[in-house]
């Protein structure tokens, strides 16, 4: 990886806590490998063995938003296949760096493990709030989205994630207390939750778990290969990609909870098709869902249909 240049960066459209359909700056910074080393993660293979000295993450950063340059977005997502909050990942003494280069945004949105959930917060919090002379556009309030993946504490040990249900309701509660907003990332389908039945159950319990927590947004991620690790779980019956129809299921259960957003992570979607007759039209129906977080009929397809349902037959 070039330590100087961001992994990409593109414009997307979300539906903000607001109810507006924004435009949203997000940029993937180029930094050290996350230490958790999480069994399902393949993010480790764009990243670089060594920390980055300061200055290098805002130089990223301007480089990514002179290639943006005349995109309206109010919010930006920095994202860094690990921790914003790891010092090893990003230098805290870019702080104040990288509050500058983003104080038109509304709304910076990074990520962290529960564990690193702490005083380096509310340093970049207060980095983002402490710019005079204030206006309306300058950044109004952090976001920090964590990785929930599923709410069973035996299952996350077996993943490798290092977190326990307790540990990522303790962060939520320091954000909350100082009135950061949270959002989670929920897996559906993640390795060791075999059936398509089971995968929906432990995302609708996850999905609560993290509004009980005090989420205002969750992510639906769908479990995909790419990581070694889940090619020999895939062998032993451990994993297996969830079916297109639980992630669906699983965003119609979250939007109808009406405790606040909900989204389905549609990268890579194409690898879920299952039936190339239907796939664009749900793939479009997915889109809307999340851009307007409202419930709307399925897409019927006879090609994927099963066989009763294409006879007719109530047999």
């Amino acid at each position: 990886m070039d330590a100087s240049r961001p992994q990409a960066y593109f414009i997307e459209q979300e539906r903000a806590e607001s109810g507006e359909i924004i435009s949203a700056a997000t940029v993937f910074l180029t930094n050290r490998e996350c230490p958790w080393r999480c069994i399902y993660c393949d993010l480790w293979k764009n990243t670089l063995t060594e920390t980055v000295p300061p200055g290098v993450i805002p130089a990223q950063i301007d480089f990514a938003l002179a290639r943006l340059r005349g995109a309206a977005c109010s919010q930006i997502k920095l994202y860094n296949a690990g921790s914003f909050f790891d010092p090893k990942a990003i230098p805290p003494e870019d702080f104040p760096a990288i509050a500058e280069r983003i104080k038109g945004f509304e709304r910076a949105i990074v990520e962290s493990h529960p564990a690193l959930v702490g005083g380096a917060v509310l340093r970049f919090r207060d980095c983002l709030t402490n710019h005079e002379p204030r206006t309306t556009n300058q950044v109004q309030k952090l976001e920090v989205a964590m990785g929930l993946e599923i709410a069973d504490d035996a299952i996350l040990a077996q993943l490798n994630k290092r977190m326990t249900l307790a540990m990522f309701s303790r962060a939520a509660e320091f954000l909350r207390e100082h009135d950061i907003a949270m959002r989670a990332f929920v897996m559906v389908k993640p390795p060791f939750v075999r059936t398509e039945e089971e995968a929906l159950i432990f995302s609708n319990r996850s999905v609560d778990f993290a509004f009980d927590c005090g989420a205002t947004a969750v992510s639906l991620i769908p479990a995909r290969f790419g990581a070694g690790e889940l090619d020999r779980l895939a062998q032993s019956g451990d994993f297996a990609p969830p079916e297109l129809s639980t992630l669906e299921e699983a965003l119609d259960y979250g939007i109808g909870l009406r405790r606040g957003r909900v989204f389905a992570d549609l990268w890579d979607l194409d690898k879920f098709a299952g039936c190339s007759d239907c796939f664009r039209a749900k793939r479009g129906r997915l889109v809307r869902v999340n851009l307007e977080q409202a419930v709307f009929p399925r897409i019927d397809c006879r090609s994927c249909a099963p066989p009763e349902a294409k006879t007719g037959s109530n047999s």
